[in-house]
């Protein structure tokens, strides 16, 4: 049975932790707004991320594509597009430092992510475009770093480089598995220049002004950035073009595949435990010679002993798959309440499919793996049985 409960519990707990893991995900996502798009250097096909998404560096895209966007003759439905390039590094305050991640944007972020700022300002559209050595921070950041004291106006070195605060953001908490709050923002030229040391963008973002017209600008953005690439040919596009929901939906079917590739390696351990329950059940067999001949000599058919030796081993094997069950949901449960008190909104799933698929594989594990003994048991002679010792 140990077999089995591994292999169950292991099949449940993945499931689980899996749907719930996509859950909190597919929030987050949704969480940054349903009416933005994403423009990712790289081509990627319809049902997959592009390139940059898998940590390859693409350079595609630059300042001037996000410019082309804005302008109404291009794309008449976009309300704000903001730039993105994106590193990790340290913020030190005199003799303080502090880990973060610092995004290189335009003053458009604000519109676009629906930002707001706590104290001081946001930097403004000359300075985005300058090597402007101005810093916002993010509220946990400037917690951390200045422990009550007023940031504004203070000097801050990123990378070696002297920035200057002038603002702090409003705490947003978590979006996409990243902290908002954990996060410093700069000028995009500044950071391009001084800190990334290159012209390319990470990402670009653009806000509809309707859901309803977000096909149509999907449409807008590919055939102008085709126009500014020299591509005449879709097939050559050296970017990706995606609406959240369309995020959402390749997101989907990665972790869904991705939830039944480890739950078919879990299930190895289902075979593992359905030999060991054939080999039990061999090991009855030759122990119960005499109980079989003489169920034989009184009457007892082929029928009779079959499935005297079917229902022995579907009741192990069953037994062992609702072991495992409740196995499986006390360690998904105990994940959850963990993953909580780390402060994620970790919803506790147990897929009903997950269940019923777990009981089936335990009561199947148990008719295969039980034939060849429950048979072998069915056609001993009664005579030699009897006089077996």
């Amino acid at each position: 049975m140990l077999g089995m409960i591994i292999g169950i519990s292991s099949v449940i707990i993945i499931m689980s932790i899996g749907s719930s893991a996509q859950g909190l995900i597919l929030d987050q996502i949704k969480s940054i707004g349903s009416n933005l798009i994403g423009i990712l250097p790289g081509a990627s096909d319809e049902g997959g991320p592009p390139a940059s998404v898998l940590g390859i560096t693409v350079t595609t895209l630059k300042y001037e594509d996000a410019v082309a966007i804005t302008k109404p003759q291009n794309v008449p439905h976009a309300l704000a597009v903001a730039s993105y390039a994106k590193g990790i590094g340290a913020i030190i305050w005199q003799n303080r430092s502090v880990d973060t991640n610092f995004t290189a944007t335009t003053a458009s972020y604000i519109e676009v992510e629906d930002a707001k700022v706590a104290q001081g300002r946001f930097f403004t559209n000359e300075e985005e475009k300058t090597t402007s050595r101005v810093v916002v921070l993010g509220s946990q950041v400037a917690n951390e770093l200045f422990d009550g004291s007023d940031p504004l106006g203070q000097d801050v070195k990123v990378k070696r480089e002297s920035f200057k605060v002038i603002g702090v953001m409003e705490e947003r908490g978590s979006a996409t598995f990243q902290n908002q709050d954990n996060q410093i923002f700069l000028p995009l030229l500044a950071g391009q220049k001084l800190l990334f040391g290159s012209n390319h963008l990470g990402f670009i973002r653009v806000k509809v002004d309707e859901a309803a017209n977000i096909d149509r600008t999907i449409e807008d953005i590919k055939i102008t950035l085709r126009q500014r690439h020299n591509i005449s040919n879709p097939i050559d596009d050296d970017f990706t073009v995606r609406s959240m929901q369309q995020a959402l939906d390749v997101f989907t079917g990665v972790t869904n595949a991705l939830k039944l590739f480890l739950a078919a390696i879990a299930a190895i351990a289902l075979l593992v435990g359905g030999i060991g329950i054939m080999n039990i059940m061999l090991v009855s067999v030759n122990e119960r010679i005499r109980e079989i001949g003489l169920r034989k000599a009184v009457g007892a058919k082929k029928s009779n002993i079959l499935i005297q030796f079917l229902a022995e081993t579907i009741v192990i094997s069953f037994g062992g798959g609702l072991i495992g069950i409740i196995l499986g949901t006390l360690i998904s449960g105990l994940v959850a309440l963990v993953a909580n008190y780390l402060g994620y909104q970790w919803s506790f799933i147990i897929p009903p499919d997950a269940v019923v698929i777990a009981s089936g594989i335990s009561i199947a594990i148990g008719l295969i793996f039980g034939l060849y003994p429950a048979w072998r048991a069915a056609n001993l002679d009664p005579i030699e049985a009897l006089r077996y010792e």
